[in-house]
């Protein structure tokens, strides 16, 4: 059974985070996370999206039978290592922060994922469990991302 890319997550207050090896250099990963066109293939479709301290945007995701409007805004850039922006809910109480922090290992990448501030959430709403931004995440990270840049890095 493959390692686990968790690293801690014991509490809800605690953060998701998650690292992930990618046989691609950093920038394939990060065209990957700033490319809208890009990122419809492994994230979300996101209608407009800008690498800008500053630049808000939005995206629709969440179970088939509760959608939700994600509103964020980036709060971070250093390119080729690091962006992070605020996540929250359309008509849900609460604020967090992604933090995708991205490391040269020779010829590969290592992604450091953080989502803090997940406790700020709704407790009584089950979609905002702890566990289910763990699994999304961890698919996000361990399948689509990573099947995604090393295919594109492979057909180069």
């Amino acid at each position: 059974m493959p390692r686990s890319p968790f690293i801690k997550t014991s509490m809800k207050s605690e953060p998701v985070k998650l690292e992930q090896i990618y046989k691609a250099p950093v920038s394939v990963i990060w065209e990957a996370l700033m490319d809208k066109n890009q990122m419809k293939k492994w994230y979300f479709d996101i209608d407009k999206f800008v690498p800008e301290v500053g630049f808000e945007f939005s995206f629709e995701g969440g179970t088939e039978e509760n959608k939700y409007v994600h509103l964020c805004k980036v709060i971070d850039v250093e390119e080729n290592k690091k962006i992070s922006y605020s996540w929250r809910y359309r008509g849900y109480d609460g604020e967090s922060l992604v933090s995708f922090d991205l490391y040269p290992e020779g010829d590969q990448t290592k992604l450091v994922l953080i989502h803090s501030g997940l406790d700020t959430f709704p407790a009584n709403n089950p979609d905002f469990d702890l566990k289910n931004f763990e699994m999304g995440w961890n698919d996000i990270l361990t399948r689509s991302l990573k099947e995604f840049v090393e295919r594109e890095f492979s057909n180069r």
